[in-house]
């Protein structure tokens, strides 16, 4: 899949953030699109102005990620409307921060729900439809934050290491076939992560738009793996690769101390997604 014009992608987690930015770029290389999330409103009015702005087709089927039965019910739509998936882009994701024994347990096991077990859902159900027609590409959005323990943020650190891991693997085993698959991994987002929280982004964050342009690219090229932040994310890699697992847990619980995870306040009831 070197270019992306006459595909058929799907988005899920597009009504904002990096998944919108997947939606507008792919659509301006001539790319159909499948875009799923929950607000289906959000989601109808991208649709139209990605239509008009660029004459694909765009369908929205609104899901809630969190059922386990959602990855099964968009195949199934998808079986209903006669759509076949080119490209699964498993974008939609959720992260809690603080202390993990003194913050609410609910938002950890959201991001376990939808990190993990959403994600293998789409990737079982749209990449088994793949293998069977013997072409596809499946992009996994994970984190620089999967390289190495995550203090303050453990939950999330640990489910992009499972998608890190679960991803690679994957590509292994499909690698005498015609069916991609790689792994994403951006450093800090301009999006909204810390919303509802008294936490700010890292000022030296990317855009998501640059984050869809760049992994997008990697894709084409044939790339099994893509920091789209650029090198400094890369970098931050290695450090688990050469540093004891004692001193790279500590040195990012430091960072994540001066970032203020360490004392997380609720500015309202709202969950953090990328």
């Amino acid at each position: 899949m070197t270019a992306y014009a006459g595909i058929t992608a799907l988005i899920t987690g597009a009504s904002k953030g990096i998944g919108a930015s997947y939606a507008r770029e792919l659509a301006s290389r001539g790319a159909n699109l499948v875009l799923v999330a929950r607000s289906e409103g959000v989601l109808k009015k991208l649709a139209s102005q990605l239509q008009s702005a660029h004459k694909v087709r765009v369908d929205v089927i609104a899901a809630d990620l969190f059922d386990r039965s959602a990855p099964q019910t968009i195949a199934d739509t998808l079986t209903e409307r006669g759509i076949e998936v080119d490209l699964l882009i498993n974008n939609a994701g959720l992260g809690a921060s603080g202390p993990f024994l003194t913050r609410p347990f609910g938002p950890n096991l959201d991001s376990v729900d939808l990190n993990i077990t959403t994600l293998m859902g789409m990737v079982h159900s749209i990449g088994s439809r793949m293998l069977e027609r013997g072409r596809g590409g499946i992009i996994n959005v994970s984190s620089v934050a999967g390289f190495q323990p995550m203090p303050f943020q453990a939950s999330y650190g640990a489910t992009k290491a499972f998608v890190l891991s679960f991803t690679e693997a994957l590509a292994e085993e499909l690698r005498a076939t015609d069916l991609r698959v790689m792994a994403v991994h951006p450093g800090p987002v301009n999006t909204g992560f810390f919303d509802g929280t008294d936490v700010t982004m890292n000022p030296k964050a990317v855009t998501p738009e640059r984050i869809a342009t760049k992994s997008l690219d990697d894709f084409a090229r044939g790339r099994a793996i893509s920091f789209p932040g650029g090198f400094s994310d890369f970098a931050t890699t290695l450090v688990s690769r050469v540093l004891t697992r004692k001193r790279v847990v500590r040195l990012s619980g430091n960072f994540n101390r001066k970032s203020g995870l360490d004392n997380v306040n609720d500015v309202h009831d709202r969950a953090t997604t990328r």
